[in-house]
Formats: C-alpha cells, structure tokens, sequence
C-alpha cells in the first residue's frame, strides 16, 4: 500500500530549458519527483517507464505539440487517467481552450506563471493522486483478507467432515463391541472386544485433548507449568510416548544427545508433547522399516532438537503453510491413521509459548522430512553448548 512519505513522480515537457528549470525551482519540494522531457516523444518514453500523479505540457512544440501529446496520453491506458495541466504563453481563446480540454485537459495556466497558483493546483493532484493509491491499496488488502477468510471457512468446513468422520469411527467400534458383550459369554472374546474398546476410548481422548489444547491456546487460556528442566529428561520421555510407534512400523530410531546436562526454562510436559507428536508423525508418514533420527544440539544460546525421517515427504507448496490449523496434505491422508490435521498447528503454538520457532525441511514426496525446533537456553546454560555429541542408539529391526 502506498504511504504517504512515497515519492510522487510527476511530468513536465517544454521544448526550452529554461522554462523546464523555472517550472522545476517552482516546485521542487521533498517527496517529489520530476521527469523532465523536451519533446512529446521523450514524454511518451518517460511515461512508458514511470507512473506519475500529474503532466504539465507547454503547448507551443515543434513536431508533437502539447495537444497532439495529450490525445495519444488519452488513447492510452496506462496514461489516460493522468491530469494534464496545459502551460501556454499564446492566447486564451475559447477555441484554443476548447481543444486543450477537448484532449484531456484539466486546467490552463499562463505564462508568466503566478507560483503560488501553479503550487496550489499541483498539490490537489499530489494529494489526489496519494489518496487514489492508499484507497487502492486498501482495496487490495481487502480483497487479500476476504480470500483468506473464505479459505479458512473452506478449511473449517473439510476439518469437520474429517473430525465428524473420525469421531463416529472409535464410536461405531465402541458400540459394536458392547453389544458383542452383552451377548458373548466367553471370557477370552470378552477380553479382547475390551482391549478393542479401550484402544477407540484412547483415540476418542487424544482427538478431543487436542481439540481442546488447540481451543485453549487460541484464546489465550493455557499456560506452561515453567521449571528448571534437563533437556535429556524431556527427550526421554517423548521417546518412551513413541518407541511402540517405531515397534510397530518395524522402523529403526537413533537418538543423539549432548555429553553435558542442557537446562531449560521449560513445561517438561508440554515440550514432550511436541517432541512426541513430532516423532509419532514421522512413524506415521515413513513405510515399515524406516529410518527415524532425533539430534539434540546447543549452537549458541538455544538448543536445537532435529526430528528427521526417510518417509514419504511434503510437497513443496504445502511446506509454508503445513504448521497452520486444518491443513492436511491431500496425499497423506491415507497415512494419517486417525488424524485431523492440528497436530503440527498445536506443536507450533507450544514451541512459541517457549520463545521458540519450529521449521520444515523437505526435498518433496518420497524424500523424507525434517523438522527443527529451537527454543532459548536458561540463563548460565549455554556452557553446554560446545561439548561434544554422545550417540544412544535406540534400534528396532522390524518383527522376528
């Protein structure tokens, strides 16, 4: 959107020097450019290559006069809007006037020039000219956030069908499996359509804590539970939450840790939480058998923690907008297994509640993806930050 500290460009022609250097001491002033042209063609080439809020034409030239330049700025687009002020030193007959506005015209002023009129009717168009590019620029930006509005409610709309569809699943299993209670007398069946039905319970609690977490956060209405925690403690834990996603795929995991203790200002459990959801969604989106990575590093001043996988990728135009609420990719969902598409939206809302960012690498489909979190050092805990890496391998090489 145009301020109104952006330069204004405007145009002056007259086949005299001196008459171009009078017109310029007039009204030269901060904020204001001026395109000089001797001849109707050198205006054309300027106005071809600038856009300008007014054009003050002498009308006496030789060759292409000030009338004949006003009708071919009036035959074109990109220059038919432009206020043309004529500047003449021969007579103001009714004719002679008739044709200047007949060509475009808006005003007449004669030589010798009165510099206070002249800066007068030049700041008008000035002005008018700032106004008609905030405006336009507001219509712009308007129009920006209507488009973002409706594909957020075209969003909303896609995230309830899948969330109506993944809550009436565990649902339909629950009610098959009370009714298969109610009827079977064998202890072993009974024991089994429970394990069914705790498993959907599980799935119904983690949708709904998300939902709910997602809510909070958006409204201002969480907040972390900060202490003094060692890095280590909290990666341990996100590994314990994922270590049978990784059983289960058949994947092998390694994890790298700094020597030395990291301290944080941190929830232990809301940062477990991301590391863990980024963990299960790197099980979730790598076929059996593949290769998960989780790197602890201290550069600086933060602490790093890499999650990285072999799976199947992120395309590269959904990676600028895969951390906003609802996005799913298209071609993931058949991996989702049960997901709604908050998952990485919530993990950036917990890592920014830390002072932190969160960012994704991938090469697109089929490459693999990493995710990086960063997140600010305790005060005194960045003596860590130049030791040296130990490596626990945790490994799985898929069932006997």
């Amino acid at each position: 959107m145009t301020s109104l500290t952006d330069p204004v460009h405007f145009l002056l022609v007259d086949d005299l020097e001196e008459n171009l250097l009078s017109l310029e001491a007039l009204l030269k002033r901060d904020g204001l450019v001026m395109l000089k042209a001797k001849s109707g063609e050198e205006a054309l080439e300027l106005l071809l290559q600038h856009e300008v809020a007014l054009a003050l034409l002498d009308v006496q030239m030789p060759g292409m006069d000030g009338f004949a330049l006003a009708e071919f700025m009036r035959g074109s687009e990109r220059t038919r809007h432009i206020p043309i002020i004529f500047v003449t030193a021969g007579s103001g007959d009714t004719q002679r006037r008739f044709r200047g506005y007949e060509a475009g015209a808006v005003d007449f002023i004669q030589k010798p020039i009165e510099a206070d009129i002249l800066r007068s009717k030049a700041n008008v168009f000035f002005d008018l000219y700032r106004q008609r590019k905030q405006i336009a620029g507001q219509r712009d930006e308007l129009k920006a956030v209507s488009e973002a509005l409706r594909e957020a409610d075209r969003r909303k709309d896609e995230f309830l069908a899948v969330l109506g569809h993944e809550l009436r699943n565990p649902l339909a299993v629950i009610n098959v499996g009370v009714e298969l209670l109610r009827k079977r007398r064998d202890p072993d069946a009974a024991e089994v359509i429970r394990g069914q039905i705790e498993r959907q319970v599980f799935h119904l609690a983690r949708l709904i804590d998300d939902l709910l977490d997602i809510a909070r956060i958006s409204e201002g209405k969480i907040s972390l539970r900060k202490q003094r925690i060692e890095l280590k403690s909290i990666l341990q834990s996100a590994i314990e939450t994922s270590q049978p996603n990784f059983d289960a795929a058949g994947h092998t995991f390694t994890a790298q840790f700094p020597d030395e203790p990291v301290w944080l200002e941190a929830d232990h459990t809301r940062l477990a939480q991301v590391v863990a959801n980024l963990l299960n969604n790197a099980a979730k989106y790598t076929p059996p058998g593949g290769t998960i990575t989780l790197v602890a590093r201290c550069p600086s001043n933060h602490v790093e923690i890499e999650v990285k996988d072999n799976g199947i990728g992120i395309p590269h135009d959904m990676q600028a907008s895969i951390f906003e609420i609802f996005t799913q990719v298209a071609d993931h969902q058949n991996h989702a297994a049960g997901g709604l598409g908050i998952g990485l939206a919530l993990v950036q809302q917990l890592v920014a509640l830390h002072g932190g960012s969160i960012a994704v690498q991938s090469g697109g489909p089929g490459s693999g993806s990493t995710f990086v979190i960063k997140i600010p050092l305790e005060d005194g805990a960045a003596d860590a930050s130049n030791t040296d890496v130990g490596v626990a391998l945790m490994e799985n090489d898929g069932p006997n």
